[in-house]
């Protein structure tokens, strides 16, 4: 395969796996696969949680496409998807673990208006702290965030975290 043939299927995996991730955010983390995504969706107690089996599951393709392209001699496009899916998940991981979610200490703060917008709609998704009524399933590509408000607001805000500091507030009054 030429070089550029190669590059595309890189780029075509990296693309194809944001719809992946939606489609198994959407139908799978907030359907069958709660269980271990719930984790998520509440208060860190510790630096790993359940719903980082996820960043495992989904590591194995990729795994096994790179090692099929490498040493099973699958072709050099086995190679070129598995380190597609693989960028997707270094992407992955830094925009959502380490920007987002701030695993990692650092000082970076969204400033241009697409990472703005990406961060607010990640975290209007956590708004939400139940399977049902969350909004935004993607990672790179998400709706505006009045759109994403407007959507919650439809919903009755079901499952809507209280804010920070006003999770007494229903004791108190």
């Amino acid at each position: 395969m030429s070089p550029i043939s190669l590059l595309l299927i890189f780029v075509a995996a990296i693309v194809a796996m944001e719809g992946f991730a939606y489609v198994m955010h959407r139908w799978v983390m907030h359907g069958p696969g709660w269980f271990l995504h719930a984790s998520h969706h509440r208060p860190r107690t510790g630096f790993w949680e359940a719903n980082d089996l996820y960043f495992v599951i989904f590591a194995m393709p990729s795994i096994l496409l790179l090692a099929g392209g490498v040493r099973w001699g699958w072709g050099h496009w086995a190679t070129a998807m598995g380190a597609g899916i693989a960028a997707y998940g270094a992407i992955y991981l830094g925009f959502h673990d380490i920007i987002v979610h701030r695993r990692l200490k650092h000082r970076y703060v969204a400033r241009s208006r697409y990472m703005k917008r990406i961060v607010q709609a990640h975290r209007l998704h956590h708004a939400v702290e139940t399977k049902e009524g969350t909004v935004s399933f993607g990672f790179l590509v998400a709706p505006h965030p009045a759109e994403l408000k407007r959507q919650l607001a439809d919903k009755g805000r079901v499952g809507i975290r209280p804010a920070k500091g006003l999770e007494d507030a229903a004791v108190k009054g």
